[in-house]
């Protein structure tokens, strides 16, 4: 027997609202959210890389190349490896001397400042420090002669293997030690003067010497003859030639080897 009900119409379904469909429209997926390690992550690979950053980059790669080169070529050709203990002593007393020489000039300079400036007649005095500047100035020009403490040096080349490049190479090592008039075999020698090679010996502004080759130098003997036999200096190289040197100091030196006065073609005084 089925149950009896006292009302026989079905029970209503509950009213459920219908969701639209949206056509051709497949359902997102949803991203999940990244931590901050992996956001930290995708900020630094790939790199990124700008124009500035690659021209600095290879701006101290060049400076860093040219250090390591310098560096390494300083190493390599040093004059000084292997000198003796001496010899090293030497040179630090002729560099020592080189200093000192450019502090007693720039003490003289700050005098003559000094006279100028407290001197009751600054007239007079100005004109005697130019007269003394000119007779400087004519002894560096080699247009008065000269005479003084120094050293000479004799060259004997009897196998004619001294060239002119060597020549000059011991007139700068003397310059540099403070020579301040310099003549060879007979030939006033000043700031534009040139070498040259000749047939059986070497040209000086033009004229020709011949072997020996004999330097009168004008300076301080105990900065000279030093500077002449430093190692790898101006001896010992000339000696590799078979060539004899002899330097020796006496009492007093004369340069008296004159040049005539040149005047010059374009340049004028400013003042």
């Amino acid at each position: 027997m089925r149950p009896m009900h006292t009302n026989d119409t079905p029970p209503e379904e509950p009213n459920v609202p219908e969701q639209p469909l949206n056509k051709g429209t497949a359902p997102a997926a949803e991203v999940p959210e990244q931590t901050g390690r992996q956001r930290l992550a995708a900020g630094l690979w790939p790199p990124r890389v700008s124009r500035a950053q690659l021209i600095v980059a290879l701006l101290l790669f060049v400076l860093g190349l040219g250090l390591a080169i310098q560096v390494r070529s300083t190493s390599d050709s040093s004059a000084l490896r292997g000198a003796r203990q001496e010899d090293l002593v030497r040179i630090l007393d002729e560099l020592d001397g080189r200093t000192k020489r450019l502090e007693e000039e720039k003490q003289r300079l700050e005098d003559q400042r000094k006279e100028l400036e407290s001197s009751s007649n600054q007239a007079e005095e100005a004109r005697k420090q130019t007269v003394e500047k000119e007779r400087q100035l004519g002894i560096l020009a080699g247009t008065v002669a000269a005479q003084g403490p120094g050293i000479t040096l004799k060259i004997t080349d009897p196998k004619g293997l001294v060239r002119s490049d060597q020549l000059l190479d011991a007139l700068q090592e003397l310059r540099a030690a403070g020579a301040e008039a310099i003549q060879i075999n007979g030939v006033r020698v000043v700031a534009g003067s040139y070498f040259s090679d000749e047939n059986g010996g070497v040209g000086i502004d033009g004229k020709k010497i011949t072997q020996p080759y004999e330097f009168k130098v004008i300076g301080k003997p105990q900065d000279l003859e030093p500077a002449l036999n430093i190692p790898g200096g101006v001896v010992q190289t000339l000696e590799k030639e078979q060539a004899t040197v002899v330097v020796t100091r006496p009492a007093k030196i004369v340069v008296d080897a004159l040049r005539a006065a040149k005047q010059p073609d374009y340049a004028r005084s400013s003042s």
